[in-house]
């Protein structure tokens, strides 16, 4: 990768997340002068509540896993991950002196679990690095060639040579991920999908009565089957946890977009959920036909499978009276409980969002936009998603550091040109 001449571009890099960062960081090192912008009091906010129960910087799985789990962008992304893959990104970490462990799971932490020390340790280096932070500046477009800037002391405007977007996606606005940057780039040509949650929960439209009771309450120890765009039947196993209008967690969040989809596409999504994983379909039929004597088919599916509490309020809230009465129909919804899911909850709720910059709209397999040239986007402004569980961050990271030196070689080309 060619740099150019220190001290003679300005870029501009609109959004202080961790993809902004890791392009400023990659833009600095390059020899430019960076800017860093953002429309909220500090930088990273998202990435620091995102950190509150245990920083996921990562995870530890075999590189082909880990880029499958960008689904259908796995090949986009991946290109993002040859140039930061996650024992690069670990290696990133430990480099600004924070130590890092690899959970029971699979999952990478920093060693005292928080995103703070690891944030603040970052800033410092950017600013050692002559990274400027200019704090409460919105962008809100453009006036000819330079960036409108919207500041507590009115409008300002702002020459770069080359900008980087990396504005986040639509989860999370009062962290500054509002999407409001969406309009601004379809007035220029960008094409763009729309925003949608993903990581996200999803409404069942519960009965009162079932809703008052069970709200709150987790499942644990049950699967969750539903099927691909393809119609195959996928399973997973996990927990999750019932809410007043639907269902979240874990477990939902990892099977969201195909959900999602399915609702779409067809304007409700089934999942089936099994509440006993760890027995075979033979073993409850067996034990839900086993004599009962005089006690309740309540009584008896807790004492014969621990179904109690939430499972059987869910066993009541899906099966009609005729169903529950019948054995075979009960061992069946057991082990294959229908879910009619009804939406999506909002994107705000979401931990992160589906949807945005096509990459049909970027130049040539890099991170500038075709319709703007010197203009380039990383981070959740892309259209990716992924799980939770350090795939979000790492892609976060990876894709800012492709954008800084997309931006550097362009910035160069510019350079012999003159």
């Amino acid at each position: 990768m060619s740099q150019p001449s220190p001290s003679v571009f300005r870029v501009a890099v609109i959004g202080g997340g961790p993809a902004g960062l890791m392009a400023a960081e990659v833009l600095a090192a390059g020899g430019v002068q960076v800017d860093v912008y953002d429309a909220m009091a500090s930088v990273g906010r998202k990435f620091l509540l995102a950190g509150k129960g245990g920083m996921n910087i990562t995870h530890s799985e075999p590189h082909a896993d880990f880029v499958r789990r960008y689904g259908a962008r796995q090949e986009e992304v991946g290109r993002w991950l040859a140039g930061f893959d996650p024992d690069a990104v670990r290696a990133w970490i430990h480099a600004l002196g924070i130590d890092t462990f690899v959970g029971s799971s699979g999952r990478v932490f920093p060693t005292d679990m928080k995103a703070a020390p690891l944030l603040r340790a970052w800033l410092h280096r950017l600013r050692d690095s002559g990274v400027r932070f200019h704090m409460r500046h919105r962008w809100t477009g453009w006036e000819e060639d330079a960036l409108r800037m919207a500041t507590l002391e009115g409008e300002v405007l702002v020459a770069a040579d080359a900008v980087v977007l990396a504005l986040g996606g639509g989860s999370w606005a009062r962290l500054g991920s509002d999407g409001a940057w969406v309009p601004l780039l379809a007035a220029r040509g960008v094409e763009l999908a729309p925003l949608a949650p993903s990581n996200c929960g999803f409404d069942a439209d519960w009965s009162e009565h079932f809703s008052s009771r069970h709200a709150g309450a987790p499942l644990t120890t049950v699967a969750i089957a539903y099927r691909d765009a393809e119609g195959k039947l996928v399973r997973r196993k996990g927990q999750f946890v019932v809410t007043a209008t639907g269902i979240e967690g874990s477990l939902v969040y990892a099977v969201s977009a195909p959900l999602r989809e399915q609702i779409a596409r067809d304007g409700v999504a089934t999942a089936w959920l099994d509440l006993a994983p760890d027995h075979s379909a033979e073993r409850v039929l067996a034990e839900v036909t086993h004599p009962r004597g005089s006690r309740s088919m309540s009584s008896h599916l807790q004492s014969r499978l621990g179904i109690k509490g939430v499972k059987a309020g869910l066993l009541h809230e899906c099966l009609s009276k005729q169903a529950f009465a019948d054995p075979a129909r009960l061992a069946a919804a057991i082990k294959a409980l229908p879910l009619r899911l009804v939406r999506a909850r909002p994107i705000d709720e979401a931990i992160s969002s589906a949807g945005g910059v096509r990459f049909g709209a970027l130049d040539g397999g890099t991170a500038m936009l075709r319709a703007l040239p010197g203009v380039f986007v990383a981070g959740e402004m892309v259209d990716w998603e992924a799980p939770t569980g350090g795939y979000l961050l790492t892609a976060c990271f990876a894709s800012g550091r492709a954008a800084g030196r997309d931006a550097l070689d362009w910035l160069e080309t510019r350079r012999q040109g003159t």
